[in-house]
């Protein structure tokens, strides 16, 4: 029987979607100097609040990128960390490929892409 206290301290979905994407926020691509989210790698967050666990679906710019093999685990270590996720799985997509159109309006200010 679970305690009706302890499930209802848990952060529901929209919380624990919205501390994610605050952690996204902090991990920058080398190269470009705008956060993973606003450049639009970030095609998907799915979180289970009761097992405190997000699956991340996310791309990279090219895929010859240099930080391939790196960029998952920082997202994976800045979800965890800053977001208080226990478990997190970060999947690397390619399809569809990224394009610039995928940035936040903010990226594009930020990049002067107007």
């Amino acid at each position: 029987m679970t305690d009706a206290n302890a499930v209802s301290s848990l952060p529901d979905a929209d919380e624990l979607e919205a501390r994610i994407i605050e952690a996204l926020k902090t991990v920058y691509d080398p190269e470009i100097p705008v956060d993973v989210y606003e450049l639009g790698l970030i095609y998907g967050i799915d979180v289970d609040p009761i097992g405190n666990h997000a699956d991340i679906r996310m791309t990279l710019t090219a895929p010859g990128c240099p930080v391939a093999g790196s960029m998952p685990e920082w997202v994976e270590n800045a979800i965890r960390h800053r977001a208080g996720i226990e478990s997190v799985n970060v999947l690397l997509v390619w399809e569809p490929p990224w394009t610039p159109e995928l940035m936040s309006m903010r990226a594009k200010l930020e990049l002067n892409m107007f």
